[in-house]
């Protein structure tokens, strides 16, 4: 058992897109829309935790190729009590990059809850109501002829 050899797969666009939300406070939102964060803007400092992360994927997961991906894009929808966030990822490759989607919406998630969890502690220092959840692949793109 190894890395699955792609060697014969032609290089083509690839393009996939992965979806989570993290549901907080109402509070916690508006902290967020008005720019209260003490750490600063969880949405920019995300954005940089999906690029980071989706380029770091194959030293995250042991079977994933190292793919020189072309462009990180995070985008945000922000709702009254959760955060929706889309990474899109597009690479010229011979495997596609739908891990590498994931594991970038994944780690920006996660950064926006480490940036915003000290207002979303109750009283013994717990966090009953965040949580982050639909994490999917919602496309996945190859284009065969270039």
């Amino acid at each position: 058992m190894g890395m699955v050899d792609i060697t014969q797969k032609p290089v083509v666009k690839r393009k996939a897109v992965a979806c989570g939300k993290i549901y907080l406070y109402p509070s916690t939102i508006q902290a967020v829309k008005s720019g209260e964060i003490k750490k600063g803007d969880p949405l920019l400092v995300a954005e940089v935790s999906a690029m980071n992360s989706a380029k770091q994927t194959h030293l995250l997961i042991p079977h994933c190729h190292q793919i020189p991906l072309d462009s990180v894009e995070l985008k945000s929808v922000i709702k009254e009590d959760y955060i929706e966030l889309f990474c899109t990822v597009k690479a010229q490759a011979r495997t596609g990059v739908e891990m590498e989607a994931l594991v970038g919406v994944t780690s920006a998630l996660n950064t926006i809850w480490d940036m915003v969890k000290y207002l979303e502690k109750d009283p013994d220092g717990q966090y009953p109501d965040t949580r982050i959840t639909d994490i999917r692949v919602i496309e996945k793109l190859k284009e065969m002829n270039q």
